[in-house]
Parts: structure tokens; C-alpha cells; sequence
């Protein structure tokens, strides 16, 4: 799976290149693991242009101005924090196109929220924000993470390349 998620980062960084896109990343339950497959490709510099981790919730609220009320209705896991998180990523960065990832990788959950639930959010300069939920199952930590990590990468793969209507 690493090999795919090289492939990504490199598909993700060519094409955002092409575009003239920079990204930023806001990640809880992946803790990093987008933006360091994007930095581990050399001169992904000219592309990458921050990588917000906000595990907590006082993190996504502080550094991604996430509204406590969101947090409250719909809990960190929802389309809706995705959503602020993604969002929030663009307005404190330079950036064009953010992705959001927030989820539980486990072990544990909920009934209503279990393990292997990641929320995404797609934020675009002047277009509408995009979100979705993944239900990848109880796969374990490492591989939920993983899992969220590809999608997150497919998703910006997707906005970047030349038909994306983000």
C-alpha cells in the first residue's frame, strides 16, 4: 500500500503543479500522514504549503477556527467539522486546495460512530467545499490510517486534475 500512496502523492504533486495549485492538509485521526506523503517526494516545496495536524478538538477550534457548536452538535467526526476543517486550512494558509481528514482509526467507536468512519473535506479557492464520509471498517489503526490516507490523496489527485469541478 505504501507504493500506492507514493504513486499518489507523486500523481497528486504533478498535477496541482500543472495547475499552479498549492495545498494544505488538515488531518486529526491520519496525524500528519497526507502531508508527509506529499513532502517525502523531493521538491514537493513548490506545491506543498502547510499541513495543519489538529487532533484535539481545542486544535481544530485554535488553528482552524472549527466552531465549538459544530463540534458540539455533530462531534469531531462529522461531515460538518470536515467540512470547517478543510476550510479553515485555506483561510490560514496561501493555498488553493485543502483536504480534510477526520475520523476514528481505533480501536474502539461507537454504534453510531465506529472505528474505520473517516470524514473528508475538499476545499477549493472560489468553489464549493465538498464532503463524504468513509466507512474503510474495523481494519485496525494502521491500516484505517492508511486507508484514509489514500483516500485523502485520490480525493486531491481528483480536484487537480484538469476536469475537476471542485
Amino acid at each position: 500500500m505504501a507504493d500506492v500512496i507514493a504513486r499518489l502523492a507523486e500523481a497528486v504533486l504533478q498535477e496541482a503543479r500543472a495547475r499552479g495549485l498549492r495545498i494544505a492538509t488538515a488531518e486529526s485521526c491520519t496525524g500528519g500522514l497526507v502531508s508527509a506523503a506529499l513532502t517525502d517526494i523531493p521538491g514537493s516545496s513548490d506545491v506543498v504549503e502547510c499541513g495543519f495536524v489538529t487532533y484535539s478538538n481545542e486544535a481544530k477550534q485554535t488553528m482552524l477556527g472549527v466552531d465549538q457548536r459544530s463540534l458540539a452538535q455533530f462531534g469531531a467526526v462529522s461531515q460538518e467539522v470536515a467540512r470547517e476543517m478543510a476550510e479553515g486550512a485555506l483561510r490560514q494558509s496561501r493555498a488553493g486546495l485543502a483536504v480534510s481528514v477526520t475520523g476514528i482509526a481505533g480501536p474502539g467507536g461507537s454504534e453510531h460512530k465506529p472505528e474505520g468512519r473517516v470524514c473528508f473535506g475538499l476545499a477549493r479557492t472560489g468553489g464549493t467545499t465538498l464532503t463524504e464520509t468513509r466507512d474503510f471498517g474495523a481494519l485496525g489503526r494502521s491500516n484505517v490510517r492508511r486507508a484514509a490516507t489514500e483516500y485523502a490523496l485520490r480525493l486531491l489527485h481528483n480536484a487537480a486534475a484538469p476536469t475537476a469541478k471542485a
